[in-house]
């Protein structure tokens, strides 16, 4: 997951007035964004991290959505649907899925296979399971057998375009 930074990967979508929904955790690093959600030029939605990545997750694995207690008895719950499980009520979290997904990777093969360095290990391989079209960049690009399959973290099949980023 990108943070949205201006003049930086999504931030520079941001700042050209490109993007008309966003879906985040966090936004306080972009006063664009900022700008463009209090004039209502741009619709977000800011969900807990947590169940952000589960929503992602479950979109990528299939599922219709997730439970979850984070948000029940606060201003996140309204409209949302409540399920009680053994005494404990849950708020029902739809499935995120994307159209494209955006991925940086630290080292990746011919083929696509993708591996991650520290926090981008995070999101990515999730986003990349949730998109219909991923397109992944690569710090560097080596010839396929070069990472143990092991290491894979997001598999070829999965990555529709690969660049360098240089």
């Amino acid at each position: 997951m990108t943070q949205l930074v201006p003049g930086k990967g999504i931030g520079k979508l941001i700042d050209a007035g490109l993007v008309r929904r966003i879906t985040a955790s966090h936004i306080g690093l972009n006063p664009t964004a900022q700008k463009q959600m209090f004039s209502k030029a741009i619709e977000i939605e800011l969900i807990p991290q947590g169940t952000l990545a589960e929503r992602i997750r479950a979109g990528g694995c299939g599922l219709g959505g997730v439970l979850t207690p984070t948000g029940v008895g606060t201003l996140v719950a309204e409209g949302k649907p409540i399920h009680n499980v053994a005494g404990q009520d849950y708020l029902i979290e739809t499935a995120l899925r994307a159209d494209f997904a955006l991925v940086q990777a630290f080292l990746a093969d011919y083929l696509g296979n993708l591996a991650y360095a520290l926090t981008a290990r995070n999101f990515n391989p999730i986003m990349a399971m949730a998109a219909n079209t991923v397109i992944a960049a690569a710090e560097h690009i080596v010839p396929v057998g070069v990472i143990a399959p092991d290491h894979v973290v997001t598999p070829a099949p999965l990555v529709d375009y690969l660049i360098a980023n240089g």
